[in-house]
């Protein structure tokens, strides 16, 4: 342990390590309290100078669809972090509890919605899409999706954007 702290303060002034001004993020899941994290760290990335994209794959793609992202929920059903044992999660009208209690908390933080926080990352550049065999597994069209989206693409074209020295995250 101690040998790893003497190695951190190196690892953070090397002058070998280069600053990525790339950032790529994987959003696959459509749960509330999983659509923050990635619109937060895209904000951030897009005021940093950046160039951000954010892949919508599997239930990502609620994030982005005109009828579900608006009414995203948040699940107390195995997610360890909700402060109840978890078997109270299945008794009916949980999900809209937990869901109406976050949206509380964060109402009293001022915290913007799932909307204004795309609007905001669209207005900063930051690029959208959405995972073509995602779309057609659940049988979308663009028409489905917010006007945000920039475009449908496949894992190949994923790729493309996540391997040219970018940081990437999987949320």
């Amino acid at each position: 342990m101690q040998t790893l702290a003497r190695q951190t303060p190196e690892l953070e002034t090397s002058p070998h390590l280069d600053k990525r001004n790339k950032l790529v993020i994987v959003c696959s899941k459509g749960s509330l309290d999983m659509a923050y994290p990635p619109l937060m760290l895209a904000t951030t990335g897009a005021a940093m100078g950046m160039e951000v994209h954010l892949y919508f794959t599997f239930w990502g793609i609620n994030m982005l669809r005109k009828k579900t992202v608006e009414s995203l929920k948040i699940s107390p059903v195995g997610n360890p972090a909700m402060p109840m044992p978890n078997i109270l999660g299945m008794i009916p009208g949980m999900t809209r509890l937990a869901t109406r209690m976050m949206r509380k908390s964060m109402d009293k933080m001022k915290m913007p919605t799932i909307q204004e926080m795309i609007k905001t990352a669209h207005d900063s550049g930051v690029h959208f899409h959405a995972c073509s065999p995602s779309m057609q597994m659940m049988n979308l069209t663009k028409d489905d999706l917010i006007p945000e989206v920039d475009d449908i693409i496949g894992a190949t074209t994923y790729l493309d954007l996540a391997s040219e020295d970018a940081i990437t995250l999987f949320i």
